[in-house]
């Protein structure tokens, strides 16, 4: 069973993506902030990660730049979670060093999100 970690400080979207997730047989974890997310990752080695962008103690997008340059972490697909939409954002989060593996804003659209991380995961 695939493994999902789920980066989010609201509680509220990081329990719908875990229902959702669960009913969809992933097995998730969870880090309620970009600074927990890196040992969770290291010490759980999940599958994916979605990470939410904007979050107090260490924003996503340092998180991930921490995760990529581990080299037991480095392979972890990210996809990048933010109530940010403008076309710049998503550049920035896409770019940025090459870390995210793809973006989806917020509000979450589950099935088109779902699709992504089926697409990142399929062998």
């Amino acid at each position: 069973m695939m493994k999902i970690l789920i980066v989010e400080d609201d509680e509220m979207v990081r329990d719908m993506l875990l229902r959702h997730l669960q009913r969809r047989n992933y097995t998730v974890i969870v880090a309620r902030n970009g600074e927990e997310s890196i040992s969770v990752a290291s010490l759980e080695r999940p599958d994916l990660i979605l990470m939410d962008l904007n979050m107090p103690v260490m924003d996503g997008l340092e998180a991930t730049r921490l995760i990529k340059r581990n080299p037991i972490t480095a392979h972890i697909p990210v996809i990048m979670l933010s109530g940010h939409t403008m076309p710049s954002h998503v550049a920035e989060a896409k770019l940025f060093e090459g870390s995210c593996d793809d973006y989806e804003t917020k509000p979450v659209d589950v099935e088109r999100l779902i699709g992504k991380i089926q697409a990142i995961l399929q062998p």
